[in-house]
Order: structure tokens, then C-alpha cells, then sequence
């Protein structure tokens, strides 16, 4: 059953790692790539890798997804 979640999470994580290159909204585009930060601290978890889990659910998921939605508002959009 493991086995089959690892699969699923990474191609998920695939789809979000390309969608991100993709999509042209930024506010849709930041918030996938929060997602692929949370998908990598439930995979660093799975590899029995609890502290980079947690740091990259604080880092990847938080921080950063704070600071470029932070830059987005700071920014005007052309239309």
C-alpha cells in the first residue's frame, strides 16, 4: 500500500513541477509550487527523513509562499 502512495505522490508531484512552468497566472503558480513544497516534506517523510520534512514544510511550504505573494502584491498587473 506504501508503495502505491509513493507512486501517486510522485507523479503528483510531476504534474506540479511542470504545471508550475506552465501556468501563466502568478497567484495560481505560487500556490502550486507551495503545494509541491508540501508534497516533498510528505515524501521526505515517507523516507523516514523527519527533520528535512520539517523544515521543508516551514521553508518551502510557508516562508516562501509568504515572501512570493508578498512580491505579487508589491507588483501591478498590466491587463
Amino acid at each position: 500500500m506504501t508503495e502505491v502512495l509513493n507512486v501517486l505522490l510522485l507523479l503528483f508531484l510531476i504534474v506540479c513541477a511542470i504545471g508550475v512552468g506552465y501556468i501563466r497566472d502568478l497567484l495560481s503558480a505560487v500556490i502550486l509550487f507551495s503545494t509541491f513544497g508540501l508534497i516533498m516534506a510528505i515524501i521526505w517523510q515517507q523516507l523516514s527523513a523527519p527533520d528535512v520534512a520539517m523544515v521543508e514544510a516551514a521553508l518551502g511550504t510557508g516562508v516562501v509562499t509568504l515572501l512570493l505573494i508578498a512580491a505579487i502584491a508589491k507588483t501591478k498587473r498590466a491587463e
